[in-house]
């Protein structure tokens, strides 16, 4: 397995595949224009391959807010379902956990779809402990993933 950090769109156009797999309406074109505004904001992507084959995914964020300072967010992290269980998953938090230390940030954070356990379970097994809710009004229901 191979991981890199992921800063040009057309390397991170290479993980719709995966990112269909939690949003299977999303078309690629969506993708695309999604990265576009996404790219000038800090966002860049945690990827492991195996060969050429993209394998697990996360996006990445770092940010400031008053209630923890400088942090770093994980966002859409996914394995495809064959190579669950075999490290993947590990190796994108460890390159993270890396990251956000070099970045001198006080806290990793992630949401997680609350009918989602195999991954609440993982995300406490890489010791993340859930801190509070993260609650939504939908203004526009399509627009949802």
């Amino acid at each position: 397995m191979n991981i890199i950090e992921l800063f040009e769109k057309e390397e991170m156009l290479k993980a719709y595949r995966l990112l269909t797999e939690l949003y299977p309406k999303m078309t690629e074109e969506e993708y695309s224009s999604q990265l576009d505004i996404m790219l000038p904001h800090n966002y860049s992507m945690i990827a492991v391959f195996v060969e050429n084959e993209m394998i697990g995914v996360s996006g990445v964020w770092i940010g400031h807010k008053l209630w923890c300072g400088k942090y770093m967010e994980l966002d859409n992290v996914i394995v495809t379902d064959k190579h669950r269980s075999n490290g993947t998953g590990n190796l994108i938090f460890e390159f993270a956990k890396k990251k956000a230390r070099e970045q001198s940030c006080s806290s990793i954070g992630l949401d997680s779809y609350t009918y989602n356990h195999a991954s609440h379970k993982f995300f406490m097994k890489e010791d993340f402990v859930i801190k509070g809710y993260h609650f939504v009004h939908i203004i526009d229901g399509d627009k949802m993933r």
